[in-house]
């Protein structure tokens, strides 16, 4: 068995909106389809997903099962719509220091980890034996995997991660 934790579809990026009201970009749907059709997630699974738009609208092209909505699986918390000139440097100082908001309008890290990992360890428990699909966010999946797998933060995996895109951790 195993979990698989998909980072969401392109996003509909409103300038001055924080991202968590983005939408799926219709014009990413094929990109979703296509991980649909790739074979590389399971034909039968329990699935999960951010109550953020784009993550239940990746959800939603992704499969015709049924579909929790956790809150606790969002985003690490960016509340500004700010343009980050380097939004890259920003996230790997929030992982330097989880602790402390890496920018104005970000909730620390940690806070996003404390957030993630137990809601995700009751999902594994209720449904050991059984795969299960996450589907959420680039930054939230790379603080889940460390703390699962008991490795640091993998940020270039994090950097490569496309949209949408897939990890796949053993349970």
């Amino acid at each position: 068995m195993a979990l698989y934790l998909v980072r969401h579809g392109r996003p509909a990026v409103r300038p001055g909106a924080p991202p968590h009201e983005w939408e799926l970009d219709p014009a990413g749907f094929d990109d979703v389809w296509a991980l649909r059709e790739s074979g590389r997630l399971p034909l039968r699974a329990t699935w999960f997903c951010s109550p953020e738009l784009k993550a239940i609208g990746t959800a939603q092209l992704l499969t015709e099962s049924d579909v929790g909505v956790l809150d606790e699986l969002r985003e690490h918390v960016r509340t500004t719509g700010d343009r980050i000139d380097d939004f890259a440097r920003t996230v790997r100082r929030a992982f330097d220091d989880p602790e402390v908001a890496a920018y104005d309008g970000w909730e620390p890290l940690a806070e996003c980890r404390a957030r993630v990992v137990p809601a995700v360890r009751r999902v594994l428990d209720v449904h050991a034996g059984e795969d299960v699909v996450l589907v959420g966010h680039g930054t939230a999946w790379t603080v889940l995997a460390a703390e699962l797998t008991g490795t640091a933060p993998d940020l270039d995996r994090w950097a490569g991660l496309a949209m949408p895109d897939l990890i796949v951790l053993p349970v």
